[in-house]
């Protein structure tokens, strides 16, 4: 993902992620979204903005609304950037495991 660095900085910020989790519900335009913050919409515009640069939200003009939502491809791409940790991570568990199968017992006691 190009926007890997950018879509990681632009999460760091809990409000942000936050906006993410609600979007992830349903489509939302800036005043719901603002609703459960104690911030100007001017201040979550400011933050939508940061997630649009990212790429991780998209925008659509209905009248005077902007809607938001998720976009699926760059969430789809952050997951795989995640998922290549997880196989990194699930190998060195086989690998530990594998260790674990081949080493005796310490004389016969049980750890407790």
């Amino acid at each position: 993902m190009q926007n890997l660095d950018a879509a990681f900085s632009a999460m760091a910020d809990p409000t942000r992620r936050a906006i993410l989790a609600r979007l992830a519900t349903g489509e939302a335009t800036v005043m719901e979204l603002a609703k459960p913050f104690e911030m100007t919409q001017p201040a979550v515009s400011r933050h939508l903005k940061v997630l649009e640069g990212a790429g991780l939200i998209l925008r659509r003009v209905e009248g005077t609304k902007r809607p938001c939502r998720l976009a699926p491809a760059a969430i789809s791409e952050i997951d795989r950037w995640l998922d290549v940790l997880r196989q990194a991570l699930a190998g060195n568990y086989d690998r530990l495991d594998d260790v674990l199968a081949t080493m005796e017992p310490r004389d016969g006691k049980a750890a407790g």
